[in-house]
């Protein structure tokens, strides 16, 4: 079993930033993709961004050239570093790791972006 706990989010203005951590623990032997993804009210999960078990990053068109994902392999841990937010980031961030065909999430972390 894999368990994902993320950390960070929190209320911003526009323009500000934010670090976004998610740890993973359990079952993990081998070093597996993970991902950033979020859901803002009424509407569906999106990605956010992924990171390849080599490193190799993808990000939406939405967070291109604002956020940017890595990942520390020693400690299973992936950031995703948001910065020029703006009001439509608001939304529940949830990490993502795939391992053996299956998907683990964590439980989210928000982030609200307001004046």
């Amino acid at each position: 079993q894999v368990q994902l706990v993320e950390s960070g989010g929190g209320l911003v203005q526009p323009g500000g930033s934010l670090r976004l951590s998610c740890a993973a623990s359990g079952s993990i032997f081998t070093i597996n993709p993970m991902g950033w993804y979020r859901q803002a009210p009424g509407k569906q999960r999106e990605l956010v961004a992924h990171i390849s078990s080599t490193g190799t990053p993808n990000y939406a068109d939405s967070a291109k050239g604002r956020f940017t994902i890595s990942r520390d392999n020693g400690k299973n841990t992936v950031f995703l570093q948001m910065n020029s937010l703006k009001p439509e980031d608001t939304a529940d961030y949830y990490c993502w790791l795939g391992r053996y065909a299956m998907d683990y999430w964590g439980k989210g972390t928000l982030v609200t972006v307001s004046s």
